[in-house]
């Protein structure tokens, strides 16, 4: 199976990361791909966090996620819609949610971000529980392939990336592949990034696919970018440092058996709860 990470750098209007998006998913599909991600807040990279909360939706309703289902529909892909901005019961405060259409166009999966980023020091400071309220449960769908074969897909959302314990969970319920859409910060990224989606897919033995947010962008924030597919071996498939772009890589399950055959780690652990 083909899949598409797609890297943005997304600016302060809606309507303009859209056009773009529709491009990138435009081209995804062009190449054969039959997934296709797209990154953190693709929809949006405002001048504040609070911006977010102008441009919520409610679940099931809104121009972002009308734009979702249509591209998967006219386009036949598996469309994980990297992340927007839904309303909560808190007027102040947003999920960070992942939707997942089908080629039919149908929503068949939602993740709301479980672990909210905090980082301080002297150059910069962030804190997304000021207006991103915290999801209570992980979430994984069933893609089946073109060619019959089906597979089990976990979700997670950037900073969810340093909590190992959710990807061993969905490890645990089958994973074969893991998305990771994000927008890591330059210095985090440049530290982690590539450490942390090598690290997820050896531990669980899957495919990571992990599209980022990657450049400087219209309200002076630098995201790392890099995003990349790691095959179930540790093995960097492919990567684009930075700018928008589509990044494809062939995803194949021999592969995850072949590497779980040799190495049977997942059956060796000890500690289960």
């Amino acid at each position: 199976m083909k899949v598409a990470a797609i890297q943005m750098v997304s600016g302060c209007d809606v309507p303009s990361n859209l056009q773009v998006a529709a491009e990138l998913l435009e081209e995804a599909a062009r190449q054969g791909a039959e997934l296709a991600v797209l990154p953190e807040f693709f929809c949006l990279m405002g001048h504040q966090d609070t911006d977010k909360l102008a441009v919520q939706e409610a679940f099931g309703q809104g121009p972002v996620q009308q734009f979702l289902a249509d591209q998967a529909r006219s386009l036949g892909l598996w469309l994980v819609g990297g992340t927007l901005p839904l309303a909560t019961p808190d007027p102040e405060r947003v999920h960070n949610t992942t939707l997942v259409f089908s080629p039919q166009g149908l929503c068949v999966a939602r993740y709301d971000k479980l672990h909210l980023f905090r980082l301080l020091d002297a150059a910069q400071s962030f804190d997304e529980t000021r207006v991103v309220l915290a999801g209570v449960e992980p979430a994984q769908f069933t893609l089946v392939a073109r060619n019959g074969q089906r597979w089990t897909v976990g979700l997670s959302i950037c900073y969810d990336l340093r909590f190992p314990e959710l990807y061993r969970w969905h490890a645990a319920q089958g994973a074969d592949l893991l998305l990771v859409p994000s927008a890591f910060t330059h210095a985090t990224g440049q530290a982690h990034w590539e450490l942390l989606l090598r690290a997820r897919a050896v531990e669980n033995l899957a495919y990571v696919l992990a599209p980022a947010q990657g450049g400087l962008h219209e309200n002076g924030r630098r995201t790392w970018g890099h995003s990349m597919v790691v095959d179930p071996w540790g093995e960097v498939m492919a990567v684009q440092a930075e700018g928008a772009a589509v990044v494809l890589a062939q995803l194949d399950q021999a592969r995850i058996t072949q590497v779980r055959t040799r190495l049977p780690a997942l059956a060796h652990r000890v500690l289960l709860t």
